[in-house]
This record gives structure tokens, C-alpha cells and sequence, in this order.
């Protein structure tokens, strides 16, 4: 319960020890841990308490997979999912929360209505836009550094039945990229990502896709195609229940549970890129990237979404009226130490040229970040979070892995 949490919080605050949430475990690069401290067990936390027609009360170890069952059979759903659905509620609303529709609705942060916190020192809030909003503004996409979320309430729309999804080819990225352009400036799908993979030649292929949700008459495909450039004998449309395409990572865990590569380290790369320089940031990544260090199942994902719905203080982008998404999803071969050794280097590499371009980190990536460099990351919101700190855990307790404090 949250009054365990607290009552944790204060033990390990009394005798100099610290404290680390863990949700699901899938923080890349060991931020849920904690050396002789203790890392609570979020997953026991995790009961719905209450479903309305416009949001839903849910206890931050929740799945995003187990909200959607309790809201999908009332015809509802939180309006922006990640890909993959086994994360906890808690964990990505501690950095944000990116989707497909991030778009149109913003992060998951975005639709936060209501949270309830222990801080640092171990005191239980209720926090929101109109309670205590300077705190619920330092927790959401806040790393967990001033409070651990113990139960969210969640803005929820009404859930499709269906989608019509197409798989769209791109003989090259200039052409891809002018598509996510024109695509996220007309809002006509519901969901759009874009994707590059290696294929056997060495060469990458460039993909974007797109889905139109849709509950009664099927969306019209010309006009949702109209004035794309893909090489559309190539497009690969199809018609899905909208539980399906929830689902459609479950084939690509099941794969790598499979195979072992699941449980291998991952080593990936998590940014954000503004729109005035995407071109040239991503072809420079490209030329530098092995399509090997990717792997078979490996992707570098590219996709447009425009800022004016984020309304995440903490949660850092690009200045530009246009962002994009730049993940080096890497998955590799082996569990090999010195391999992935030399990807979390890679990572660092790569995170400084496109820091050094005018882009900002999506902070769930594998590589070390310094304290300047977190100051660095905030720019002027660093102050309003470490005077957070301060107020509501100065003894530093909360969250060690990121060492941003």
C-alpha cells in the first residue's frame, strides 16, 4: 500500500540508505536498482479501483496491458499507448510515456488527471493541476526523483472496434520524412510511426505505419493515401480488431522469449530530433551505424509528432514546431558483456552529435548521464526539480540510478 511505501521511505531515510521503485523491471540500463538500499516491488500495487465513462483509478504497478482489460470491454481506452503494453502504469508516467498518438493527445503524462505520491521523506500527497501542482508537475516525467507514484487517475476516451493499418514503402528517407511531414500536419490517421530497418544487401528500407481507427463504415483508403509518395504496389493495408493491433509487439516478445534474446541486455538509444534537422541527423547516424549492432529484429524508429499537445514541463523537446521520435531499437544476438560495453559507448557517441544538433534525450536510454549533463538536459526546468528535491526529499533518498542529483 502507499502507507507501506511511506513507511519504507522513512525507514531507509532514518539510517542513510535508499530507495528505488521497480515496475516491471524494464528500465535498460539498471535505473530501478539500488546499491545496499532497497528497490520496492511495484507490481503488488497494482488493483483498478474505479472506471467512469472519462478516466479510470489505477494503482501505479498496474500494466498498461491490465488497464486496457479492465476499460476495453466499456468500450473505453487511455488515448495515447506505448507499443508495448506489459510496462507499468507508474513506470512511464515517471518519464513521460510516447505513443502513436502523442501527436494528437500528448504523452501519457499528458492524460494524467489526478496522482496520488510518497515523496522522498516519506509524506503521502494527492497532487494535480489544481492541487498541489507544483508537485504534480515534478513527478510526471520527473525520473522518480522527488516522489514515488502509489495510484494515477487517467483521462480515457472511446475505444475503436476496428482499425484499418497500411504498411507504406519509401524508396529513401528524404521521401519517407516528407510524408511524416505532410501526415502530422493533417492529422489524417489516428496513429502514424515510422521505421528503418537493414535488410540482407546492407542497404535500409523505410517504412511508415499508419492507422485510421473506425467503429461503424470502413474509412475510405484513396483519400487517407491521396498525395503520399510511398511506392504504393508495395502498400501492405489490412483491417484489424482493435485488440489486435494492441497486441501486434506480443508476436515480437514471443519471438525473442523464444530465441533468448529477450533476456539479453538492451542496449537502445531513446531521443527526440526537431524537424530543421532531421534529415541531416539521421542520415549522419545511418552512414555510422552497423546494420549488424542492430540485429535481425532491430529497427531504428522515426516518427513525427507535433509538440503543441505535450504539456510535460520536465519531459525535454526540441524547440521546433515539428519533433520526431529517433530510437536505435537494438536487439542483439548475444548477451555478450563487452559487446553490449561497446553499444552503451556507441549510444553516448551518437546521444552527443545529436545533443550537439538542437536534440533532446527520451531518458529510458543505455548510457551514463553526468549530473551536468541532466543539468544540461533540463536547461531552465532543472532549477523548478531541484528545488523539488529539496522540499520533498533532501536527504536525497529517491531514485539513485540516474544520478541526477
Amino acid at each position: 500500500s502507499a502507507e507501506d511505501i511511506a513507511e519504507t521511505i522513512q525507514w531507509a531515510a532514518s539510517c542513510g540508505r535508499r530507495v528505488a521503485p521497480r515496475g516491471q523491471g524494464h528500465s535498460v540500463f539498471g535505473r530501478s536498482q539500488v546499491h545496499d538500499g532497497v528497490v520496492i516491488d511495484m507490481a503488488q500495487l497494482r488493483a483498478v479501483h474505479r472506471i467512469q465513462s472519462n478516466r479510470i483509478v489505477v494503482e501505479a504497478g498496474a500494466t498498461w496491458s491490465e488497464v486496457l482489460a479492465s476499460t476495453l470491454p466499456q468500450g473505453l481506452a487511455p488515448p495515447v499507448l506505448t507499443d508495448y503494453l506489459q510496462l507499468s502504469v507508474g513506470g512511464t508516467l515517471a518519464v513521460g510515456g510516447v505513443g502513436g498518438a502523442t501527436s494528437r493527445y500528448g504523452m501519457q503524462t499528458d492524460n494524467v488527471l489526478h496522482l496520488e505520491v510518497v515523496t522522498g521523506d516519506g509524506r503521502k500527497f494527492d497532487c494535480s493541476p489544481d492541487e498541489n501542482a507544483d508537485l504534480f508537475e515534478v513527478v510526471r516525467a520527473g525520473l522518480g526523483q522527488v516522489a514515488v507514484i502509489t495510484r494515477t487517475t487517467l483521462r480515457l476516451a472511446e475505444a475503436p472496434r476496428q482499425v484499418r493499418r497500411f504498411l507504406l514503402t519509401y524508396p529513401d528517407l528524404r521521401t519517407m520524412v516528407r510524408d511524416e511531414r505532410l501526415l502530422a500536419a493533417e492529422g489524417r490517421f489516428d496513429a502514424v510511426q515510422g521505421a528503418i530497418a537493414a535488410i540482407p544487401t546492407g542497404d535500409w528500407t523505410f517504412k511508415i505505419d499508419a492507422v485510421k481507427q473506425f467503429s461503424d463504415a470502413p474509412p475510405d483508403d484513396a483519400a487517407l493515401l491521396a498525395g503520399l509518395s510511398d511506392d504504393r504496389p508495395e502498400a501492405k493495408p489490412s483491417t484489424l480488431s482493435y485488440v489486435d493491433y494492441l497486441q501486434r509487439f506480443a508476436v515480437l516478445e514471443q519471438a525473442l522469449r523464444a530465441n533468448g534474446q529477450w533476456f539479453f541486455p538492451h542496449p537502445w538509444l531513446t531521443t527526440f530530433v526537431g524537424d530543421s534537422g532531421v534529415e541531416t541527423v539521421v542520415s549522419r547516424e545511418l552512414d555510422k551505424l552497423d546494420p549488424a549492432d542492430l540485429g535481425p529484429l532491430g529497427q531504428v524508429v522515426l516518427s513525427a509528432f507535433r509538440p503543441s499537445a505535450v504539456r510535460t514541463p520536465l519531459l525535454r523537446l526540441p524547440a521546433d514546431a515539428l519533433c520526431y521520435a529517433f530510437n536505435l531499437i537494438r536487439i542483439p544476438k548475444s548477451g555478450d558483456a563487452d559487446e553490449g560495453g561497446r553499444l552503451v559507448t556507441a549510444n553516448r557517441a551518437a546521444y552527443e552529435r545529436i545533443r550537439a544538433s538542437g536534440g533532446t534525450l527520451y531518458p529510458v536510454s543505455a548510457f551514463q548521464m553526468t549530473r551536468d549533463d541532466w543539468r544540461r538536459h533540463f536547461g531552465a526546468t532543472f532549477k523548478r526539480l531541484a528545488d523539488a528535491k529539496q522540499t520533498f526529499d533532501a536527504g536525497h533518498v529517491l531514485t539513485p540510478g540516474y544520478e541526477v542529483f
